[in-house]
This record gives structure tokens, sequence and C-alpha cells, in this order.
């Protein structure tokens, strides 16, 4: 585009212990083939005022023993003719979700007729009608498996077919779209204001890659030579509002179809490749061949209303979509149980196309901390499961951190073992092994192990949840000149799986002269053993050990260092990554260890004050990075007892004053080194905008004289949104005496931009001073809209990082009951909100009886299987 084998529950015991509407689990150990396999697919999809006709006829070939069943929900079964004969209601079997025909032939050609009503569709899957007014369009999204709320079909990602469709609508809609190519158009006989498209996918594609567009949108249309020799047609579909938004975009396309030759020499194949920017969304963005989907904040970007932060996440996913057409369509899932299959392989493959769009080290920097604040998280809370889970409820509830991040994680380690020419070969192997297949897990480890068969020992990263924690510590012999490092690894018991075994754990290292700060040795340490030592010769001063360099694995780091061994390294280490790795343990060990044991922040304060100038010139970005001090969740999902948030806040908020304080004499001639110039969109310059922000903050919390009035001329002369919106957060947070007049400033520029206005409300959600009062005048703001799941997530979203409020029973009473408002209408949305509150166990009393309260009730109140089975798992914590 994100479980364990238990039925235990916390429930209320008034209540049955399995609801008797309790949905069925579905398991990977039970997967059979189809019965019939789909050749061809020829959909005739008519939309009228209120409802939508679906007409599809199905070529099918038996495969294997069992009926033909066909899935479909919300759909009202108008006629079935199979072979040309009708079939009454007693020919088939309809129950919830599926249609079973029994005895039918080894082949079969299956006409179905269908209504539907996208209108109505707030859910956001199948066929839905996004907007409202002029703006209205139908749109598609049916992954994983929306396919069925549009047509009865066998929607499973093992069964390919080639799709033909036919789409008719008003010319008001002038935008007909679906996968492929553009066959015919035209009017429809004997209704003037109608008219036609339609578009042959000549590439086999399970049903959820299936996508059309009915609207009235501008297009953006460029062209792009691939190294084949084939002319492809580029087009960016938008409102005509926006369709100057949609330059970065275009050119990231192009840049990703590059780049996909250069490093992987994979080309585009069909001849063209269209995208369409859709208000109303629930994902990100949705690689249906040829006719890619996205939420309008995917793709949308210009320097007056995008942040720098929002315009290169517009490049990363136009060019992870993009990298699935080969990892995802053309070769798929066999089962959804692969979904790290496709999207782990593809998170890999964008961040390694960003990181050379900018510095590896802020990227991979920006990776991993996205990786520690939610998978880490994840890990240690109920909601823990493997990169490819074993069972599932609600597949919905599985696109997640774990299997795309930590997904991604796993390719990383892999190819850094192969290193570059042998993983290339294995991609190269997988790629022509699988074209055009439905594929697994396994299939891919073996592909890439044609260099080193012990590539296939990483099957277990897939099937174990849980972080590894690896410790260590070092002895130098100095009469042998050897230094020898100890390493062990240890993974959480998660209930319902088979005790950890040990992983294979790749440790990148390198070994610095104490004296001279310089390399002395650099090397890969594979730890696939509980215990390992591993020895280095020729040592002859006892150096400073450097681990899991460019976080070479997805773990938790706990090696005996000496604080003054991480300030060395933060002054020393070459690798940017690194560098900032040690800050982040060294602030780890001021805010997270225990009172008697805490590590002063002299230190690391002292370290920083000699790294940071020489960084504020020569590498900005980074500069900017480490000055992070962990958000509140980073450090939650580091404690697994009696969480206070409250005390979590005033510690982090403590020190960040601290280094404010530390730096108040030199915040104003830093801030002088950044100016404010006609923008440009590049590393160097994005750096000096991120900086600038940041020492603004700072200057404010060590209230420096003036600094306010910094804020209000940075908000004045902005060249871009970075800078305004940067002001306006610093302004918000820190209660500048004028900052509600830029409030309604920044609201009166750019209320008829809803992307900058849903910026507008997450700055107010996520102020550090926000109540729930604020909240619940946000979300009954004339401009809050329920049904854009991009509204929604801007304010509640923000909201939910803000734990001191969110952990009371005001706000946990706001909260729940947005879930429930939403349980029905957007139960994608619903759940993934939910699992906010994973770790209501690890709260300090009597927050936790309180969360668990509310939680409980929250469970008499939902219907959808999205939110029942996250809050199966949710309550279930208490038994992890």
């Amino acid at each position: 585009m994100s479980i364990a084998e238990t039925d235990a529950q916390i429930i209320n015991p008034n209540m049955p212990d399995v609801p008797p509407t309790a949905p069925s689990k579905i398991n990977l150990k039970d997967y059979k083939k189809p019965s019939f396999d789909v050749e061809t697919v020829n959909l005739d999809i008519k939309l009228f005022e209120e409802y939508a006709q679906v007409n599809s006829t199905l070529k099918m070939l038996r495969q294997a023993e069992g009926d033909l069943v066909l899935f479909g929900e919300e759909l009202e079964l108008l006629t079935i003719q199979i072979n040309g004969h009708q079939l009454d209601e007693g020919d088939y079997q309809q129950e919830a979700g599926t249609l079973t025909i029994a005895n039918a032939p080894d082949e079969v050609t299956l006409d179905i007729q269908v209504r539907i009503c996208p209108q109505t569709n707030t859910a956001l899957e199948g066929l839905y009608m996004a907007g409202n007014g002029d703006d209205t369009m139908f749109v598609t999204q049916c992954e994983p498996e929306g396919f069925r709320k549009i047509t009865f079909y066998p929607d499973r990602p093992d069964v390919l077919a080639i799709f033909t469709t036919r789409l008719e609508a008003d010319k008001r809609y002038a935008t007909l779209l679906a996968n492929g190519n553009l066959v015919e158009a035209g009017d429809v006989v004997d209704e003037p204001n109608r008219h036609y498209a339609i578009w042959h996918d000549p590439t086999n594609k399970p049903s959820y890659l299936f996508a059309c567009v009915v609207a009235d949108l501008d297009v953006l249309t460029d062209s792009y030579t691939t190294s084949e020799g084939r002319e492809v047609t580029l087009e960016l579909y938008a409102k005509s509002a926006d369709i100057d938004k949609c330059d970065v975009g275009m050119q990231a396309l192009k840049d990703a179809m590059e780049w996909d030759e250069v490093n992987y020499g994979r080309a585009y194949d069909l001849d063209r490749y269209m995208i369409v920017a859709v208000s109303q969304f629930n994902m990100g963005a949705m690689e249906n061949k040829g006719l890619n989907i996205f939420n309008t904040a995917c793709v949308l970007s210009s320097p007056e209303t995008t942040t720098d932060a929002r315009s290169f996440s517009v490049k990363a996913i136009i060019a992870h979509e993009y990298f699935h057409n080969w990892t995802g369509n053309r070769i798929t899932c066999r089962d959804w149980f692969q979904l790290c299959l496709k999207e782990g392989f593809t998170v890999y493959r964008d961040q390694s196309f960003s990181a050379d769009q900018q510095s590896s080290a802020v990227q991979r920097i920006d990776d991993v901390a996205t990786l520690r604040a939610h998978q880490f998280s994840e890990d240690a809370g109920p909601l823990a499961h493997p990169v490819r889970p074993e069972s599932f409820v609600e597949i919905n509830n599985f696109y997640t951190t774990t299997v795309y991040e930590k997904g991604a994680e796993i390719v990383r380690m892999i190819a850094n073992t192969l290193g570059p020419d042998d993983f290339r070969k294995g991609t190269d192997e997988y790629f022509r092994r699988y074209d055009g297949q439905a594929v697994t897990v396994e299939d891919f480890l073996s592909a890439l192990s044609i260099t080193d068969n012990k590539i296939e020992n990483f099957i277990d990263w897939y099937r174990q949840p849980g972080t590894p924690v690896v410790s260590g510590h070092q002895s130098y012999d100095s009469a042998a000149q050897t230094l020898t490092v100890t390493l062990s690894q240890q993974t959480r018991h998660v209930s319902g799986f088979d005790a950890p075994k040990p992983l294979p754990i790749p440790v990148v290292t390198a070994l610095f002269d104490k004296d001279s700060g310089g390399i002395v040795a650099e090397r890969m340490l594979l730890l696939d053993q509980a215990t390992q030592t591993f020895v280095f010769e020729n040592i002859t001063s006892e150096p400073v050990v450097s681990l899991l360099r460019d976080f070479s694995a997805p773990v938790q780091l706990n090696y005996d260092y000496q604080d003054a061994d991480l300030a060395f390294l933060l002054k020393y280490e070459t690798n940017g990554f690194n560098r900032w790795q040690v800050t982040q343990m060294l602030v780890n060990r001021i805010l997270l260890q225990g009172q008697s044991s805490k590590s002063s922040p002299d230190i690391y304060l002292q370290a920083l004050s000699q790294a940071l100038p020489v960084l504020a010139s020569d590498d900005a970005m980074l500069a900017a990075r480490l000055l992070d001090i962990p958000s509140a969740q980073e450090l939650a999902s580091a404690i697994q007892k009696d969480y206070d948030p409250e005390l979590v806040k005033a510690q982090r908020e403590s020190l960040y004053q601290q280094v404010a304080d530390t730096f108040k004499d030199q915040w104003s001639e830093l801030y002088k080194q950044l100016p404010i110039d006609a923008y440009e969109d590049c590393a160097e310059a994005r750096g000096k905008r991120a900086l600038r922000n940041v020492i603004l903050d700072m200057a404010l919390t060590a209230d420096v004289n003036d600094a306010a009035e910094w804020a209000e001329q940075q908000y004045n002369h902005a060249s871009c949104m970075t800078e305004r919106f940067g002001a306006l957060k610093a302004m918000v947070n820190h209660q500048v005496e004028n900052a509600d007049n830029y409030l309604q400033d920044f609201y009166q520029r750019f209320q008829a931009d809803d992307l900058v206005i849903d910026l507008w409300f997450s700055v107010q959600a996520s102020a550090n001073n926000v109540s729930v009062d604020v909240i619940e005048s946000l979300l009954m703001h004339e401009d809050f809209d329920w049904n854009t799941p991009n509204r929604v997530r801007s304010v509640v979203g923000a909201f939910s990082a803000q734990p001191t409020v969110l952990w009371t029973q005001k706000g946990l009473d706001m909260y729940t009951g947005v879930i429930k408002k939403l349980d029905e209408a957007n139960p994608v949305l619903a759940s993934r909100l939910l699992q906010v509150l994973a770790r209501w166990n690890t709260l300090v009393e009597p927050r936790r009886q309180m969360a668990h309260d509310s939680l409980l009730d929250l469970q008499r109140n939902v219907t959808s299987k999205h939110v029942m089975e996250s809050l199966d798992s949710v309550l279930n914590a208490a038994n992890s």
C-alpha cells in the first residue's frame, strides 16, 4: 500500500466468555488453494444517482476438488447464471460473506448482476463516494478484501486474472479510469448525458489490485522512456485547485522509475501510469496496477502549503507505490499472512531510495526513530505479533509497523549479510523465478539464498514476535593484544507463541582508538546463538567499541558502556547515525534508569556542546536530529510497569529545559547563522530550515530575549510552510502572547486548503497545554469532518500523543467515544485509533484500573470485527 492463537478474553463477568457473534479466526496453517482459478474478468460498472449496478462475467477453471466459493459483502444479488443457465435460489447457498455453488462443472462462465450503494459507503472500502457537492468522486479501495464489496468473486490474493473494465456514468463525471490501457470510450447510445470508457489490463492480477475512479479531475501529464525503450505516459489526476501541487509527485515518480532500473534492473511494463489524489482515503496510498490511488496528503506538495517533512514523505510514498509494481504486483502474496513479503521488501526499497535523496545518516535516523517509537512499543505490548502473523480475524488490523517497518529491517539485515553484489543476484533470481506468481516468504528467502544458504535461517525473524535485547561486555588482554567482545540475546516470551529461540543478528562493529579517535578495526559480528564471543586480534590498546552501526539489526542494545564511552563516540563516531544513537542512549540513561542509578546529564550536555557547533555548520539536519529527545511514546514503550505519564513528562521536559539553558547564550548566534533565504528544495536547505525551527523552540524554552519576536518575524517573512508552521507551532506550544492571533491568521490564509487546515487542527490538538475541552471544541468546529480520515487523525491522532491528558477519565471518555462513533461508520480507522490504548496495563494505579474500566465499557458498545479483535488483544494485556 499491517496473533496469537488464543481466545482468552477479559470482559465483563456478566457477559458470556465468547460472544455469540464473535467472528471466526483464520489460521495460516489452514491454507488451501482455491477450487477454481479465474482466467478472465469482464466488469461493467454503471453508476447512477443513488446506486451502482455491477455486471461481471468470470471465466473460471477448476484446479482442485471442492465447491465454487465466492465472497461478497453488502451486495444485493440480482441475477446469477452459470454457463448461460439462470440459477434459482435453491441452486446456490448464500451466507454471510459467501456464495457457494456445489457441483459446479470444471469449466465455468459465471455471469452475476449485483446492486451496491457507494453513496452510503462510509467505511471507504470497495467502491465508495468521496467528497461532496461539485467535488464528489467515486473511487475504490480493494486491499485487502474490498473487492468483495463490489461484486461476488473469489477475492483472495492467489487468484490472478486478466481484467477488462467498462465504466459508465453521467457526463458530469468527465474522468473514467481503471487499470491498464484505455481501449474504447464514447457516449452511451440513446442516453446523451451518459458516457463510458473501457480499460483492459493485460497482466494477471489479484482482485485487491483492481481500481477505478469516476470523477471530474484535471490531469498533469508527462512521459518517461524506460531502459527497455517503452514510452510511458505519466498522468497525475487531482482537483483543478490542486493540480499545481502535483509537480513534486511527478518528478518523484520519474526519479523512482530510473532508480529502480539502476538498482534492481526493473523497468515499467505498461504504456500508462496513473496516480489519483483522493481526499477521503483510509490508507496513505494504494499500488493498484497502473492506477495508484493516493491520499491527498501523500501526493500533493508545494512550498507554500507543505512542510519539508511532508514533501519528502510524498516523494518516498510515490516511490513506494511505484516499487510495488514488481514487489507486490508482478510478484504478489499467496495469502494475506504473507503481507510482509510485499510490504517489508518495498519499504526497504523506498527507504534506500530516500537515502539517496538526502543524507543517508539522517534517513536512517528517521527510519529508526519511527521504528523505536511505534514498532518497539507494539512488540512490548499485547498487540505484539510476528512479522508474518499466524492468525487473524480481520486482516486490516495487521497493517502495522511490525509488518512494514520491522519487515523492512529483516530485508536490510539480509542485504547487509550478503553484501550488495550477492543481494542483487538474489533479488534478480527472485524476479526471474516468481514473476507473475503469488508466493510466500519461504520463496523469497529461497531465492535470496542462492549464494549463501544461511539466509534461510532468517525465517525465524518472520515467525517470532518481540524485540530481541542484545547485551554485552568486553575484555582486553594487553599481553595478547586481543579484545574479546561477548554478546548475548534475549527476547521476551509472548503469550500464545513458542518460547523464543536465538535469531541471526548482524552486529556491525567498529573499534575506536581512545587516543586518536580513529577506527582501528571494523567487522560484522553475526550473533546467532544465545551467547557468543568474538575476538579481535592485533589491538594495541583497549579501544572504545561502537556496536550496531547504522542500526544493523532491529534490537535493543544493552552494552556495558560507561557514560564516558558514549560521550567519546558522540565526538569521534564517523557514522552519523551512530552519533545520534549514542546521544539517545545517554538521554535514555538519564530519563529511564532508577533514581539511585541515574546518569548525570552533565556528561551528555558537555559532549553535545562539543559536537553541536561543528555540526550546525557542517550538517544542519544531523545537528537538528542530535537535539532530539525521545518522544513520550518511545519512553513509555521502555517502561513495563507503573508507567506514570506525569512523571515521564516532567523528566523529559526537565532535560529539554537543561539543554535549552546550557546553550542559552549560543541560540541567538546560531539562529542568525540560519537566515530565511529564497526557497530551495535540497538536502542542505531542508537541514537549515529544520535546525532553525529546533533552535527557535529551544530559545523560547530558555526564555532568550526577543525569541518571541524571532517567531513572529519567521512567521511573517517565511519563504515556505516549514518556516511558517514551525514558527506557529513554537508560539502555540510556548503560549506566546500573540499566538491566538497567529492561529487565526493561519486559518484565514489557508482555509480553502484542506491539508493545511489539517495542520491548523493538529497544532492545537498536540499543544503542550492541550485539554480535553480544547479537543471537544475542535471536534465541533464547522471544518471538522468525521468522514475524512485525515481530519480525524489531525485532531484525535495528535491528541493521542499527549499521554498526561489521554490517560485521565475525561481523556479516555472522549477518546473511546470517538472509537464508538467510528466503529460502524469506519471500523478500519476506529481499530487503528484503539491500538493507541494497547499498553494500558503498564500504567501506574489508579490510571490502570481507570483505563481497564473504559476498555470494558468500550467492548460493550462496539460491533465491528475490526475493533472487537483489537479489543480482545488489548484486554489480554493483563494476562500476558
